[in-house]
């Protein structure tokens, strides 16, 4: 399945108030959708500079847009923005930056990428097939406490513990090496939950620790935010409170005073506030919802920078 549907794509356009000849990122292109509404606003000096790690994204979308002479698509992570728009944008000034921190539909509904627990596939979960580890290695070697500490707090999982010693006792058996098989050995040590698979935690979990997503995250804000011209946005979109707590603590950081420094009559240079927050959070209304389900958990912020 290709389908993906972008999430609050009226919102985002409203939150980087797009001009027509500015040069914009799409730092998580997935299957493209936020960069064909943008590439809409543009004008024939308009351009887009696309990353994503999954090298299936950027093949999908070089067929997609083959077309489009507006339009930079490069393999790589958000973490490298810096070095990617030294690269390829020269000293244009960046007007907007957009995340979307969500995995792409066709990376779920694909088996064969290994996101999937209702689906059997190889337990791989990597964003980028050709680097790192895929989690079947990971859970080969990782401790009990590792485990247990990953799926804690990646995956807020309250059977932490249990799931990763379950994990151990099926791994002593026969190695780990299907995602359905996993999500069974899960679903026996987790409480069945109303509406949800007993398994969405702990995938979310390894997934997030596989691809290293909070660290990527921060270190994608903070080029973000060195790569922005003064009066330029950046939009983020996060699915879970960790990934959205992690955006809400860095705009606010970047959008406050040092409370040492709030009382001097001339704030120095480097203490001024970079960034200016713009709006609140957004949420997907009952619409969005109903027509892409997966809208449920998006949210949505948006910040200027000013200094």
């Amino acid at each position: 399945m290709d389908e993906h549907i972008p999430v609050l794509v009226e919102e985002v356009l409203h939150g980087l108030a797009p001009k027509a000849d500015g040069l914009y990122i799409d730092a998580t292109f997935g299957r493209g959708g936020h960069t064909a509404r943008l590439l809409e606003t543009l004008g024939r000096e308009g351009r887009v500079l696309a990353l994503d790690r999954d090298p299936e994204a950027i093949a999908a979308g070089r067929v997609r847009f083959a077309a489009e002479v507006r339009l930079a698509l490069v393999h790589a992570s958000f973490a490298d923005l810096r070095q990617v728009v030294s690269g390829h944008a020269g000293a244009r000034p960046v007007a907007g930056v957009l995340f979307d921190l969500g995995v792409s539909s066709p990376q779920l509904d694909e088996a064969a990428r290994g996101f999937s627990f209702t689906q059997d596939g190889p337990l791989d979960m990597r964003m980028d097939p050709s680097r790192g580890e895929p989690v079947a290695a990971w859970l080969a070697r990782a401790s009990v406490d590792e485990m247990r500490e990953v799926i804690a707090t990646l995956g807020e999982e309250r059977y932490a513990r249990r799931v990763a010693q379950a994990i151990a006792a099926a791994r002593e058996r026969a190695p780990l090496t299907r995602t359905r098989e996993l999500a069974a050995i899960v679903a026996g040590a987790v409480r069945t939950r109303d509406g949800k698979h007993p398994a969405t935690r702990t995938f979310q979990a390894l997934r997030m620790h596989v691809n290293d997503e909070l660290g990527q995250l921060e270190r994608g804000l903070a080029a973000a935010l060195d790569v922005l011209a003064i009066g330029g946005r950046l939009a983020v979109i996060a699915f879970h409170s960790l990934e959205d707590r992690a955006v809400k603590r860095f705009m606010q950081r970047e959008s406050a005073v040092d409370p040492l420094l709030a009382k001097l009559p001339v704030l120095p240079p480097h203490a001024a506030p970079r960034l200016r927050l713009v709006g609140g959070k957004h949420k997907a209304g009952a619409a969005e919802v109903a027509a892409n389900p997966r809208a449920r958990s998006a949210v949505l912020r948006v910040a200027e920078r000013v200094a």
